[in-house]
């Protein structure tokens, strides 16, 4: 392939880890990872509530990694709450777990900007070049898009197994309990999964043009070194 041409797709892979830097950057800073409502467990066992009696004990709930927000249903009017997790929650949900997922949402936003710098190095500097060439090209865009996925898992087990939404919401309260009625993942959280699958592509993308992955070239130049072996 022409130089031209490679270059014009580097410099496609750069804007797209550009577009997942931005793209991670507006899933941490919008609160809709998690949407769903909730089951005022208490009261309704208290007034033996059913059918079209039950929407009055179910309040909704949204929240992202930081912030988020809470009706909170009981049968006598909703009342809305904002949620904080940093530091009011820490001491009711799994921080731990949630920290690593910032950790691991962080990672994406650097190993993409890595990226970036490396698409544009081999676009316009001297490519090929050990880790500064193809090798780092795979490198750095499987690093973030594990991040990516891992960022998915973390939270899906956090959500899923920990049940977050119900520590959320039955944090520090004495007279009633809830339980999540209904939970599904918000955009934001879709927006981690457009990041990694935006470096699942750039790495397709470099692999189109003829790069082998790191692993084929080294099995390419251990045969080849062999051949040359068995001659002398």
């Amino acid at each position: 392939m022409a130089n031209g041409q490679k270059r014009v797709i580097f410099s496609g892979g750069a804007l797209l880890s550009v577009a997942s830097v931005l793209t991670a950057l507006v899933a941490l800073g919008t609160q809709s990872w998690v949407e769903g409502t909730l089951l005022c467990k208490t009261g309704v066992q208290l007034v033996n509530a059913s059918g079209a009696e039950l929407h009055k004990f179910i309040g909704a709930i949204s929240y992202g990694m930081f912030h988020g927000q809470r009706l909170r249903e009981c049968g006598l009017g909703g009342r809305h709450f904002q949620i904080t997790f940093f530091p009011t929650l820490l001491d009711g949900i799994p921080a731990g777990l949630h920290v690593l997922v910032l950790l691991f949402a962080a990672a994406v936003i650097v190993f993409a900007l890595v990226a970036t710098g490396f698409f544009m190095f081999n676009a316009f500097g001297r490519p090929y070049e050990t880790l500064h060439g193809p090798v780092g090209l795979y490198l750095w865009n499987a690093i973030a898009c594990s991040c990516g996925f891992m960022v998915m898992v973390l939270f899906t087990s956090e959500v899923k197994i920990h049940r977050l939404s119900e520590k959320i919401a039955n944090y520090k309260e004495e007279s009633f309990v809830f339980e999540t009625y209904t939970e599904v993942f918000g955009y934001s959280f879709w927006l981690v999964f457009a990041c990694t699958m935006i470096h699942c592509s750039n790495i397709l993308l470099i692999r189109s043009i003829g790069i082998q992955f790191p692993f084929s070239m080294s099995k390419s130049t251990n045969s080849s070194d062999g051949g040359v072996d068995l001659m002398y």
